[in-house]
C-alpha cells in the first residue's frame, strides 16, 4: 500500500507543479482559470489519498468544499473572461511591447512630419486635417 501512495503523491506534485508552471506563462485569463482549476483538483486529490491512506472518512466534508470552491471559482472567471475584450486577456511578451512601442513612435513621428510639411509648407499646418490654422497663429 505505501508503494501506491507514494506513486500517487509523486504524480500528485508533478501535476500540481505543471498547474503552476501554466498558471504563470499562461497567456490568457483562461489558461490560467484552467491551470488554477487543475492545481484545486490536484489539492482534492491529495486529500483523498490522505484520506485512504489513514482510513479517515471524516475529511469528506473537506472534500466537498474545495470541489464547491472549485467549481464557483470556476463558474466566476468564466463569467468574467465572457465580457472582457478580444486580446485584454493575454499577457504581450516584451518583444510585442518593444513593437508597439516603435510603431506608436513612427507614427508620431510621421504626424509631425505632415503636420510641418503638409499640403501647405509654408505656413506649417495641416489644410487637409484641420483646416488651416487661426489667423495670427505663431507656430
Amino acid at each position: 500500500m505505501i508503494v501506491v501512495v507514494v506513486v500517487c503523491a509523486v504524480m500528485l506534485v508533478v501535476g500540481a507543479v505543471c498547474a503552476l508552471v501554466r498558471a504563470e506563462k499562461g497567456p490568457s485569463i483562461l489558461d490560467r482559470t484552467v491551470a488554477l482549476d487543475v492545481l484545486v483538483a490536484t489539492m482534492i486529490a491529495g486529500v483523498g489519498v490522505y484520506a485512504a491512506w489513514h482510513r479517515r472518512a471524516d475529511v469528506v466534508p473537506v472534500l466537498v468544499v474545495l470541489s464547491l470552491v472549485g467549481f464557483v471559482g470556476s463558474v466566476a472567471i468564466a463569467r468574467f473572461a465572457a465580457v472582457e475584450p478580444e486580446g485584454e486577456g493575454r499577457v504581450r511578451t516584451r518583444e510585442e511591447i518593444a513593437a508597439d512601442a516603435a510603431a506608436a513612435l513612427d507614427a508620431s513621428s510621421y504626424d509631425e512630419d505632415d503636420e510641418v510639411g503638409g499640403d501647405d509648407a509654408g505656413s506649417g499646418t495641416d489644410t487637409e486635417h484641420f483646416g488651416g490654422g487661426a489667423e495670427g497663429e505663431v507656430r
